[in-house]
């Protein structure tokens, strides 16, 4: 595609890397194909292919509008037309830089700045996030439905973790909401990892991996919170800790992208490129290992959700289940797995009716197979869900512990 920025748009923060991924793409529309958000609206501009043409019309000068932002609002950034694109368009980078450059051209109306700042102001911060969930809970019988229906159902406290005893070091994040919404979840995965000789190192000063931030178009915070956890992490990273574990792939997503995203910066750019090469979904760890240690022969029937930010963003369709089946678990066909669940992030709550109508066909092809429990690997995904109070859905990493005893 022929681009012409302006001179207003080459002043952007990533103009040569919106300018390289406007030229890669050749217009085929195959990501039309299989963008959830396209399949639910049947409009040009709420698929891939049409939002490209409003980024480039922004980025060369073009009009910018409300209706603009509101199209690229309704991007899940689920990543599945860059699976299906055959010509490797990076679209996630340029919706970034696009959603940027609106906050500055199309201001938003003072409601939506808000509620960006309300998400923004609660859901990285883990204990405050953590002391909201209990106060919802104690007064769920009196919350609107829309609002109880992002408490979790089932809440499984966290059991002790084993202390760290083994030559194998790893790292692992923590996360936001996850210690609020399933605070077993972590507990669960240090304790598989326990069993097969590998510890995990603490590191308090770690906190949100700054998606959240990033993702609403507070950038620069988010690249703070990236640098915050660079410096938490470093030490145990110059001590030879061989990874740094993520049990919830959006978070991993994002780490993942440090490199990228902290390029420019002559203190951070090292670092954070070793930050990502460092940075493992959990299953890349145990997929690893010999699992026939853990002596488990799974007994449940389950349907595994893949989130978007696993098998689009990090590549591991697949990783999960393999694990399971090496374990014995009976997995479920799950029609259309590609697609994504509507949770994305924060999108369930800036985009209501959207988020809600994808869960619910995710749930109808994930309960196809008649399952007894759909297991994930993302807190967001888990939640949201959940939320539907339909079939019980977990983390896949507990049903594994439970499994063992």
């Amino acid at each position: 595609m022929q681009t012409n920025l302006s001179e207003a748009a080459r002043k952007l923060p990533g103009a040569e890397i919106a300018e390289s991924v406007l030229r890669t793409c050749v217009h085929c529309g195959f990501c039309n194909a299989t963008c959830p958000t396209y399949q639910l609206l049947g409009d040009e501009l709420d698929g891939p292919r049409g939002r490209i043409y409003l980024m480039k019309q922004m980025l060369e000068g073009g009009e910018v509008s409300a209706s603009t932002r509101m199209h690229l609002d309704r991007c899940l950034t689920c990543r599945n037309c860059e699976t299906t694109c055959p010509s490797g368009v990076q679209y996630h980078k340029l919706l970034d830089i696009g959603r940027a450059a609106i906050e500055q051209w199309a201001p938003r109306p003072l409601g939506e700045v808000v509620q960006r700042a309300a998400l923004r102001a609660v859901v990285p911060r883990p204990t405050l996030f953590k002391t909201l969930v209990q106060i919802g809970e104690a007064v769920r019988p009196v919350l609107p439905e829309s609002l109880a229906a992002k408490l979790p159902r089932h809440k499984s406290p966290a059991k002790p973790r084993p202390t760290s005893q083994h030559a194998r070091k790893v790292l692992m994040l923590e996360g936001c909401v996850q210690p609020g919404f399933a605070p077993n979840t972590n507990a669960a995965a240090a304790r598989v990892l326990d069993r097969l000789g590998i510890s995990v190192v603490p590191a308090h000063e770690a906190g949100c991996c700054g998606a959240v931030d990033f993702h609403l178009n507070a950038q620069d915070t988010g690249l703070d919170r990236a640098r915050r956890n660079i410096d938490a992490w470093w030490p145990a990273i110059e001590a030879g800790a061989e990874a740094i574990v993520q049990t919830a792939s959006g978070c991993g997503a994002f780490v993942k992208e440090y490199g990228f995203v902290l390029r420019d910066d002559p203190a951070y750019a090292a670092k954070a490129a070793r930050v990502s090469a460092l940075a493992k979904d959990l299953v890349e760890v145990l997929r690893a290992e010999p699992l026939e240690k853990l002596g488990i022969r799974g007994d449940k029937r389950l349907a595994f959700h893949c989130p978007c930010t696993l098998q689009h963003a990090q590549k591991l369709g697949g990783a999960v289940e393999g694990v399971l089946s090496r374990l014995g678990f009976d997995l479920t066909p799950v029609p259309d797995s590609h697609l994504c669940c509507g949770s994305a992030g924060t999108y369930s709550l800036t985009q209501p009716e959207l988020s809600r109508k994808l869960r619910d066909n995710k749930l109808d092809a994930l309960e196809s197979g008649k399952p007894e429990l759909i297991v994930t690997a993302n807190i967001g995904c888990q939640t949201h869900l959940d939320g539907a109070g339909r079939t019980p859905v977990r983390h896949w990493i507990e049903i594994v512990e439970e499994a063992i005893g």
